[in-house]
This record gives structure tokens, C-alpha cells and sequence, in this order.
């Protein structure tokens, strides 16, 4: 093969890799929305059903979150805080065999204030806080989500005509529930 073609074969496949390259990222779209998606992973599920399937509108609360709270500065704990954290934490998971809704509502608290601590918004703007915390730890902030839900959800009720065995299996249930979502907050603990 003489030298101009193979310089030509060279500028034809830079040729194609360079249309490839730019197809690739025109498939993209200008949200990204594969980078999302590993961004956030089941946060980026959770948000498309939230938006009833509707993928662009999931992506554009998604980077709007991005856009937010991306560039946040969070913290470290000085030791003793740490330690003061951890042996709260400690003392809630021991609380959980004879108190297990007021265990995960102490873990509730605790996350609040952990995230509060690190930099991210107070506890007291839930909401905020949790669209903070789902861009930094989107893998572990379901677990929040889950101890928050349980400790502020509405006392259920039984029907009138549950016998003892229901109550039992009701309130095993609950409790399996509840240990459950301890469990998964723990996740978001260990990373913040």
C-alpha cells in the first residue's frame, strides 16, 4: 500500500469516528439523562414515576436538584461530634427491641440533624433537605425517606372486628416495617 492511501484511509475512519462521536452525543439530548440515571439510580426511578413515566420531566426535576444543591460544601464532623453522633445512633438501634417506633423516629431526628451538621439544608425544610441529600447520596437517601415516612404517618387503624390474631400479625407487620426502615437509614448514616 503506498503512503497517500493509506493517509486516506486514516482520515476516513477519523472522518467516522468523529460523525459517531457526535450522533452519540446528540442521542443524549441536552439533559443527559444516561448520566442521570447513574447518578442517581433509583432516585431517577422513583422521579419518573413520580412524573407518571414522563422521562423529560423526571430529568428536568433531576437536574434541577443537580443545579441547586451540586455545588455543595459539605463539613466533616469534628471527632467528638462523630462520636457523639455514632453513640446516638448506638443507643437508638439498642431503644428498637422495646421501643421500635420511638427508635426510628430518634433515627429520623438524628439523620435531620447529622445532615444539618454536614452543610446540607436544615431539617426542619424536610423536603429541601431530601432533594440535597438524593444528589450527594442518591443510592442511600431512601432510607430517610422510609424512617420519615413511618414516623410521621397517621396511626392506622384496625378494623372492629380483627381478633387477637390479626392485632398480632398487624402489629408483626408494623414491626418488621419499621426494623426494615431503620436498616436502610443506616446506610445514609455510615455515608454521612
Amino acid at each position: 500500500m503506498s503512503t497517500g492511501v493509506i493517509i486516506v484511509l486514516i482520515v476516513i475512519v477519523a472522518a467516522v469516528l468523529v460523525v459517531a462521536a457526535v450522533l452519540a452525543l446528540r442521542a443524549r439530548g441536552p439533559q443527559h439523562g444516561g448520566s442521570l440515571k447513574r447518578r442517581f439510580g433509583p432516585e431517577y426511578d422513583r422521579a419518573v414515576v413520580r412524573h407518571d413515566g414522563d422521562t423529560k420531566a423526571a430529568e428536568r426535576e433531576l437536574s434541577e436538584r443537580v443545579r441547586r444543591h451540586g455545588s455543595l460544601h459539605t463539613r466533616p464532623l469534628e471527632p467528638a461530634e462523630r462520636e457523639r453522633f455514632e453513640a446516638r445512633w448506638t443507643a437508638a438501634q439498642e431503644r428498637f427491641v422495646d421501643s421500635p417506633r420511638e427508635a426510628v423516629g430518634e433515627a429520623d431526628r438524628l439523620l435531620a440533624e447529622l445532615a444539618g451538621a454536614r452543610g446540607y439544608p436544615d431539617g426542619a425544610q424536610y423536603e429541601e433537605q431530601l432533594a440535597a441529600l438524593s444528589v450527594h447520596h442518591a443510592h442511600h437517601v431512601d432510607g430517610y425517606r422510609r424512617v420519615h415516612r413511618v414516623t410521621h404517618a397517621q396511626a392506622q387503624t384496625h378494623t372492629a372486628g380483627a381478633g387477637s390474631g390479626g392485632a398480632e400479625t398487624a402489629a408483626a407487620s408494623d414491626t418488621e416495617e419499621l426494623r426494615e426502615a431503620l436498616v436502610a437509614a443506616r446506610a445514609l448514616f455510615e455515608q454521612l
